[in-house]
């Protein structure tokens, strides 16, 4: 894979729960939180403007404020483009804008919010089917040319979708869905694509619905897992990151976990080999099939 111009953590912590989303994590509670993170090799924050119905970002920029972390020890990931129906906004339905004027004005709010000068990467939240290439990359243009972003991708986009944006922007990273429940990115050519391009995946939900749901699915991989555990002498979590991070794409799992403790084992996950053999008994467990 070709180098890329913003190094990003292995592990990097995403911030979909941490305010009224999820935890409700006060001011002061995310500031620890950054700290913990830092303390623990994690530099990268993954955000979109839209978590926590549009206030996540703020909250996390006041902490930010308020922790005296120099801004180059850091690396602030936001995504744009989905349109919530909310009261404070003028959405009749929930969509994706992804004009030129958007993404640029969405881009400056996201900056204020996060108290920053600048974003390390732009991701398009989600694939639109009123995408305008052209569009798309005018604003990237002119965001690379102010230096308010660093780099840019997508997010959740098929092989197909990257293609049509890379016709006239190039395109780094693409954060996708995937974990041991879901793995569709294996059999539709998605990281084949990425590895192909040098572009750089990063895995929103890596645990997937492990811990989540009650399924025959859920059943036999947790059932798996008690005995791999004893095996490697780690947790469940850090095998289902080490079972991600095997994977030649080098992909950088997005943990949403808010727990010290959690965060603490995820980025030890990096330094557990996996034996190719657990890797498909695994991915056989899930599939409830033997892998072709």
């Amino acid at each position: 894979m070709k180098d890329k111009k913003v190094k990003f953590s292995r592990i990097i912590a995403g911030t979909r729960t941490w305010g009224s989303w999820g935890k409700k994590l006060s001011v002061g509670e995310m500031e620890k939180r950054i700290h913990h993170c830092l303390e623990n090799g994690i530099t990268t924050f993954d955000h979109a403007d839209i978590y926590g119905g549009y206030t996540t970002e703020e909250e996390f920029g006041k902490a930010y404020a308020k922790s005296n972390i120099a801004r180059e020890d850091i690396r602030l990931i936001s995504k744009c483009g989905i349109q919530y129906v909310r009261e404070n906004r003028n959405n009749r339905i929930k969509h994706c804008n992804y004009t030129a004027d958007y993404i640029v004005e969405t881009v400056g709010q996201s900056l204020r919010n996060l108290r920053t000068d600048y974003l390390d990467l732009l991701l398009l939240h989600h694939p639109s089917p009123l995408m305008d290439p052209e569009e798309i990359a005018l604003a990237v243009e002119k965001l690379y040319f102010s230096g308010k972003i660093r780099d840019f991708g997508v997010s959740n986009f098929t092989s197909s979708q990257m293609e049509l944006v890379q016709s006239v922007v190039e395109v780094n990273v693409n954060q996708i869905e995937f974990s041991i429940t879901g793995f569709d990115a294996i059999h539709n050519g998605t990281l084949d694509y990425m590895m192909v391009k040098g572009i750089l995946p990063m895995a929103w939900s890596p645990l997937g619905k492990t811990f989540r749901e009650k399924t025959a699915q859920t059943d036999r991989i947790q059932q798996l897992l008690m005995d791999l555990m004893v095996k490697y002498r780690v947790s469940a979590d850090q095998l289902l990151l080490a079972w991600i991070l095997k994977h030649p794409a080098g992909i950088h799992p997005v943990i949403g976990t808010t727990s010290p403790e959690r965060i603490t084992n995820a980025v030890k996950a990096p330094g557990i080999e996996m034996e190719t053999g657990d890797w498909f008994l695994l991915l056989e467990t899930s599939q409830g099939h033997k892998v072709p």
